[in-house]
C-alpha cells in the first residue's frame, strides 16, 4: 500500500491574459499594427492571489494532477496551471485526470488512469485567443475611433468580435426577412364530412394545399360541385411510432428549454454548470449524442427509482433492465439510440445522482435533463394511422386518424404529446355527399421575428462558436446593445437595433471578398482550430493563414470606413438627439439603443439619400424606394413598404419585383456568395 498525502485546490478560469507591449495600447498606434504587433502573456489581476496559493503548495510537491474540464478551454488552463507551477518547481511530474461526472467510481477511474495534457489542444486555444485578441482590438479601435465623432457621444466602445459579428449578422438578416414580407392571398377548396357516428365533421385536406389564382380554384371547385359525391378511393392502416428523443447535447439542452421555459441560453448553461458542480449533471458541455457500450444505464436508473415524481414508472424501465418479471403495459427498457456526433471527450448530458431539494430554475434544467435521459432508456411510442384518401370531380382530398397503443416514452417526457384522433370508418369506393364544400381564402403568414432558442440553432448550423461558447456571444452581443429583445406574450423575441441595423448595412457596402457579418469566416477558422486539436495542422500556419486573409479586410474597411459611418449615421440622423446617444458606452450601461423599429418621417436608403415614396400600382400600398431610383446604373435596390397600409378592401398583398441589375446582384446568401434569382411557375422571384 501506497501512502501520499495530497492537497485539493483550485482555480477559476483562464489564470492568463494575453495582451499588447505598452507602445501598442489604445491611442499608441494604428489599429492595423496590431495584426503583426508582439504579444505579452501575464498573470491577470484577478488571478494574482490564485497564483500566489498554487506557488505555495506545489513547493514540496512531487505529482500535479489537472483536474479541469475536459474539453480544449480546460486543457488549455490546465496548461497554464502546470506552467506556473513548473517555473516554481522544475522537477514536478504533471498528470492529467479525464472525467465527465463529479461522482465518485468516474473520479477513482480517473486517479487511477491519469494521463498527458493533450498539447494539440492547447494549441488550438492559444491560436483561437490569439486570433481573435488581434482581430478584435484592431476593428474594435477602427470603429470607437471612427463611429464614435459621428454620433457625438464621448467614450463610447463599439466591439467587433469574429463571432460576435456573424450572431449580429443573423438577428438583422432574419429581421429584414420579416420586415420586407408582404402576405399574399390564396385560395383552396374545402371540404368536409359529418357523420352520426362522431360529434364534429371530418375534415379533407386539399391535395393541392392552396393555389394563389382565384379563378382556378373557382373553377376546379365548380368540378367538384357538378359531381355532387365523393367517392373513397382508398383506405390504408399502417402501424406508425413516435420516436423517443435521443441523448442531450449542450445546443439542444439550450434551445429545447429555452423555448419551453423562456429562460435565456447563458443561464440555462450556467445552472446546468451549477448542477455539475454539485455531482448531480454529467459535464453539461459536450457536442455527443451516443452513449459508450459500456454506459451503466442500470446504475443511474436505480439511482432515480424513488424519486416523488417519476419513481414508480423508473422502477418499472429498472426491473425491466434487470431482467425481473414486469406487468403488461408496464414501461420497457431499451438501450438509447444514437445521434449523429460524438466528440469523444464526454458522454451526452445526463443526471448523476438524485436531487430533491432544488429551487425553481435549477429544478427546471435538473428535471428536464433527467426525463429526458430517462425517455431514452424507455421505449418508442407506438400507435395505429389510418389513412383515407377520396376523390370528387377529379380533384383528391385526404385525411387521417390515429390510435395510440403505446404512449411509452411520452410518460415520462412530459414536454411532448401525442394524441389519439378519431375519424369515421371508411371503406374503398364508399360514396358520400360532403357535408360542406366551400372555397376558403387565406394568406401566406409572416416569419416571426428570432428567439434565442432560434439563434442558437442558426449558430451551430453554420458553426459560429462552440457548444460551450455560443450562449456567451449571444449575450455579448445584447450586452453591446447591437440586438434589443422584445417581449410578444410569454416569448422574448430578438431585434437590431439602430446601432446594429447601421453596421451590419455598412459593412454589407464594402467590396470585400468575405463578409465581416456572414458565418463562412469565422467557420472557416473554427474548422482549422479543430484541426490544429487533430494535430493535422500547425498552430503557426493557421495564425499567419487567418491575419492575412482578415489583414486584407481590415484594409478595405479602413479605406472604405465612411460607407460604413453614412450606413451608421443614417439610423440616428431621424431620430431625436437624446435617443442618438441612447446606446451603451462605458460609463453608461444602463442606457438602451432604440430599436430599429422606430418609424421615421423620411427614411434613408442604402446610399444614405432620402427615400422616394411611391406607389404599387397593383395594391396601392406605399413604398419607400431609392432616393436615385430611374437610375439603373445608380440604384441601390432599397424597398421598404410605408408603416401605415392603405385600408381599402381591394388591398392586393403582390410583392413589388425589381428588375434592376444591381437589385438581385448584391444579394448574399450565408455562404457569401451571390444568391441565385430564381422564378417560380408564377412568376414570382426567390433568392
Amino acid at each position: 500500500m501506497v501512502s501520499a498525502e495530497i492537497t485539493f485546490t483550485s482555480v477559476r478560469g483562464h489564470m492568463m491574459e494575453l495582451d499588447f507591449p505598452e507602445e501598442y495600447r489604445w491611442g499608441k498606434c494604428n489599429p492595423s499594427a496590431l495584426f503583426q504587433a508582439p504579444i505579452t502573456t501575464s498573470i491577470s489581476k484577478e488571478s494574482e492571489k490564485l497564483a500566489q496559493n498554487l506557488s505555495a503548495e506545489v513547493r514540496g510537491s512531487d505529482m500535479l494532477i489537472i483536474w479541469t474540464d475536459c474539453d480544449r478551454e480546460g486543457e488549455n488552463i490546465g496548461y497554464e496551471i502546470a506552467q506556473h507551477c513548473l517555473s516554481k518547481c522544475k522537477n514536478l511530474v504533471v498528470k492529467r485526470a479525464h472525467f465527465s461526472a463529479v461522482i465518485a467510481d468516474q473520479i477513482h477511474r480517473a486517479c487511477m488512469n491519469l494521463v498527458d495534457l493533450d498539447l494539440h489542444a492547447v494549441q488550438a486555444v492559444d491560436a483561437r485567443q490569439q486570433i481573435d485578441l488581434r482581430i478584435g482590438a484592431a476593428f474594435t479601435r477602427l470603429q470607437t475611433a471612427r463611429i464614435g465623432p459621428l454620433l457625438h457621444v464621448d467614450r463610447i466602445l463599439i466591439s467587433y468580435g469574429p463571432c460576435q459579428f456573424p450572431t449580429l449578422g443573423f438577428v438583422v438578416d432574419h429581421y429584414r426577412r420579416v420586415q420586407a414580407f408582404v402576405p399574399e392571398p390564396f385560395w383552396y377548396i374545402d371540404l368536409r364530412h359529418k357523420t352520426d357516428t362522431h360529434s364534429t365533421a371530418v375534415e379533407f385536406l386539399w391535395d393541392r394545399k392552396h393555389l394563389f389564382d382565384e379563378r382556378i380554384v373557382k373553377i376546379l371547385y365548380g368540378r367538384c360541385k357538378e359531381a355532387v359525391d365523393a367517392q373513397v378511393i382508398s383506405v390504408q392502416c399502417r402501424p406508425t411510432c413516435k420516436r423517443k428523443p435521443t441523448p442531450l447535447t449542450t445546443v439542444e439542452l439550450q434551445k429545447n428549454l429555452s423555448r419551453l421555459t423562456g429562460m435565456a441560453p447563458k443561464k440555462i448553461l450556467d445552472l446546468a454548470e451549477a448542477l455539475y458542480q454539485r455531482g448531480l449533471l454529467s459535464y453539461p458541455r459536450t457536442e455527443t449524442d451516443q452513449y459508450d457500450n459500456d454506459f451503466d444505464f442500470v446504475g443511474l436508473l436505480d439511482k432515480q427509482r424513488h424519486d416523488t415524481h417519476w419513481g414508480s414508472l423508473v422502477s418499472e424501465l429498472y426491473a425491466s433492465a434487470t431482467g425481473a418479471t414486469v406487468a403488461p403495459g408496464a414501461l420497457k427498457y431499451e438501450c438509447p439510440r444514437n445521434g449523429r456526433k460524438n466528440d469523444k471527450a464526454h458522454p451526452p448530458i445526463h443526471p448523476t445522482a438524485h436531487a430533491n431539494d432544488l429551487r425553481t430554475d435549477e429544478k427546471k434544467v435538473y428535471d428536464y435533463v433527467t426525463r429526458r435521459f430517462l425517455a431514452s432508456c424507455s421505449t418508442d411510442a407506438m400507435g395505429e394511422e389510418t389513412k383515407v384518401c377520396i376523390g370528387m370531380g377529379g380533384e383528391t382530398f385526404h385525411t387521417s386518424g390515429l390510435f395510440v397503443k403505446d404512449t411509452a416514452y411520452l410518460k415520462l417526457f412530459t414536454y411532448e404529446n401525442w394524441s389519439n384522433k378519431s375519424i369515421p370508418e371508411y371503406q374503398e369506393r364508399q360514396c358520400f355527399r360532403p357535408s360542406s364544400l366551400t372555397v376558403k381564402q387565406g394568406s401566406t403568414s409572416a416569419p416571426k421575428l428570432l428567439t434565442e432558442a432560434d439563434l442558437v440553432h442558426l449558430m451551430d448550423k453554420h458553426g459560429i462558436g462552440t457548444d460551450a461558447t455560443i450562449a456567451e456571444h449571444i449575450k455579448r452581443v445584447m450586452d453591446r446593445q447591437y440586438v434589443v429583445t422584445q417581449k410578444q406574450g410569454n416569448t422574448n423575441y430578438l431585434l437590431p437595433s439602430t446601432l446594429g441595423m447601421g453596421l451590419v448595412e455598412g459593412y454589407e457596402r464594402l467590396d470585400t471578398s468575405q463578409q465581416l457579418c456572414k458565418p463562412k469566416l469565422r467557420r472557416d477558422t473554427e474548422t482549422k482550430l479543430g484541426l490544429i486539436s487533430a494535430a493535422q495542422r500547425t498552430k503557426d500556419d493557421t495564425i499567419t493563414e487567418c491575419m492575412d486573409e482578415y489583414k486584407k479586410i481590415y484594409d478595405i474597411v479602413e479605406r472604405d470606413f465612411d460607407r460604413i459611418g453614412q450606413a451608421v449615421s443614417a439610423y440616428f440622423q431621424a431620430l431625436p438627439s437624446s435617443s442618438a446617444q441612447s446606446f451603451q458606452t462605458p460609463a453608461q450601461t444602463t442606457k438602451r439603443v432604440t430599436a430599429a423599429t422606430a418609424s421615421y418621417d423620411i427614411p434613408k436608403c442604402h446610399c444614405a439619400h432620402e427615400c422616394k415614396s411611391s406607389t404599387d400600382a397593383r395594391s396601392g400600398r406605399s413604398y419607400w424606394s431609392c432616393g436615385k431610383q430611374g437610375r439603373a446604373d445608380e440604384d441601390c435596390g432599397f424597398f421598404k413598404w410605408c408603416s401605415a397600409p392603405p385600408s381599402s378592401s381591394s388591398e392586393s398583398s403582390m410583392k413589388r419585383q425589381r428588375s434592376t441589375a444591381s437589385c438581385h446582384e448584391c444579394i448574399m446568401c450565408h455562404c457569401d456568395l451571390t444568391a441565385k434569382r430564381c422564378e417560380t411557375r408564377k412568376v414570382r422571384y426567390l433568392y
